[in-house]
């Protein structure tokens, strides 16, 4: 791999083609490519192509982009691939609107609010496994997908949206195939969505579909009159400190957000945890032994979360491993300095997870699958972005708690049901699309206990 100079004062770097830059290497393989620049050129290191960018590898430089420096920074241009889907919801929008819809939204999120949805994640994962049978074929993956996307509706909208899931369900799946055949070819990416390809026809018909059955809801609920405890109702009944409320374009966006960005995140934890587990039996009897411990025959409530510090393990290794937001990229709005190095107006930043999660510096035998490297508060001892599965800086998370209680109590209730093999003992590879996801289906057998 060539480097480039440092004539510009440049960080070292591949050199890449005269007018694409690295984007050929980072296209064909991205965490790979990444991984290697790293290892071949440190902390910090320059990527030329179309839009020249910088990718950070250490939690100081890390810091800098997503809390000293993050007032000078955009969502970088991949965010227009969801932009139609997601609209101005808090993963897309900016600025001053970002932050009155962030302040607005927060109470939706508290902890006190959230803790009653632990009953329906149970309830739906009981049901789900009312469908399974011992010695059946599944695709886990699959199957966690349904689940988290069944329980994002329950607790946005209520028992209404039971009718529609079917609908929604389909609708997800186009939305999910465009953005994975956009965010990986250039070409795709580069074509406007509006020019009608079949696949930007069947897109754009997708999200009416969602819309449709968004806005009825949002209707049915403001006809009601009636406060009930889905999201939903509170972002209807949430109200600035100027006394407006969202329109209902405003909570669309929001429900859109919630509905997309929630929903895969978590079953990539849970799938990635299974795989995981399934290669490491000895790491599932630890699993198994703290549940029959904490929670004997009964299923997990919210109180019992504290007491499941292995389950809790379990997931936080998961994420270090396979974290579903993989990389944050930005892009630069005035000229700065990153780690001393000058960065233009227009130049991106990217934060990779998937790399500093597997940096030796911070984490022994980084690439080991190991619960256990997360007693006695080892979280308190990293830097702090070191591990940032949720991000980082104001722009943190806000379904944070959400998706940590969900994948804890999804996990405890299967585990204390199920256990899986890979079938033919698969190796899985992650692929790098907008979210860190498995490239082929993780194809397990359901052992009953």
């Amino acid at each position: 791999m060539k480097s480039s100079t440092n004539s510009q004062h440049l960080p070292p770097g591949p050199k890449g083609h005269f007018l694409v830059g690295v984007l050929p290497e980072y296209q064909r393989n991205p965490l790979g490519f990444l991984s290697n620049c790293t290892k071949n050129y440190g902390d910090i290191v320059y990527l030329p192509g179309l839009i020249p960018s910088y990718l950070l590898n250490h939690p100081d430089l890390i810091e800098e982009m997503l809390v000293k420096k993050q007032q000078n920074l955009v969502k970088s241009q991949l965010g227009s691939i969801v932009k139609p889907l997601l609209g101005n919801g808090l993963l897309m929008s900016e600025g001053e609107f970002w932050k009155k819809q962030r302040h607005l939204i927060n109470p939706a999120f508290h902890h006190a609010r959230i803790a009653t949805y632990s009953q329906v994640m149970v309830d739906y994962t009981q049901k789900m496994l009312t469908t399974w049978q011992d010695g059946e074929i599944r695709d886990i993956h699959h199957d966690m997908m349904n689940l988290t996307l069944a329980i994002a509706a329950k607790t946005l909208f209520g028992s209404q949206v039971d009718r529609d899931m079917d609908t929604i369900e389909r609708a997800i799946k186009i939305t999910l195939k465009q953005f994975d055949t956009h965010s990986t070819n250039l070409l795709l990416f580069l074509l406007p969505d509006w020019i009608p390809t079949p696949d930007n026809l069947r897109f754009h018909n997708a999200v009416k579909q969602i819309d449709t059955i968004i806005y009825r809801l949002i209707q049915e609920h403001r006809a009601s009159g009636q406060e009930t405890d889905d999201l939903l109702s509170m972002l209807l009944n949430l109200q600035a400190e100027d006394g407006t409320r969202m329109s209902d374009k405003q909570v669309r966006d929001e429900v859109m957000t919630f509905i997309l960005a929630g929903h895969e995140t978590t079953a990539l934890v849970l799938s990635w945890a299974w795989y995981l587990l399934a290669k490491h039996p000895e790491v599932e009897a630890k699993l198994i032994t703290e549940l029959q411990t904490v929670l004997a025959e009964r299923t997990p409530d919210l109180s019992d979360l504290r007491q499941l510090r292995y389950t809790e393990w379990v997931i936080l290794e998961t994420m270090r491993l396979y974290p579903p937001v993989w990389a944050i990229p930005r892009t630069v709005k005035n000229d700065c300095e990153i780690g001393g190095y000058p960065v233009k107006k227009g130049h991106g930043l990217l934060a990779c997870q998937w790399i500093v999660h597997r940096d030796s510096r911070w984490f022994s035998d980084p690439d080991t699958f190991n619960p256990e490297r997360w007693d006695n508060d080892f979280a308190k001892s990293l830097p702090t972005f070191a591990y940032f599965p949720f991000g980082g800086g104001s722009r943190i998370c806000i379904g944070k708690a959400f998706a940590m209680m969900e994948a804890s109590v999804v996990l405890a209730t299967i585990a204390q049901n199920y256990r899986f093999t890979l079938v033919d003992q698969q190796s899985v590879e992650p692929w790098a699309s907008l979210t860190l996801r498995p490239q082929q289906p993780i194809r397990v057998c359901l052992h009953k206990r």
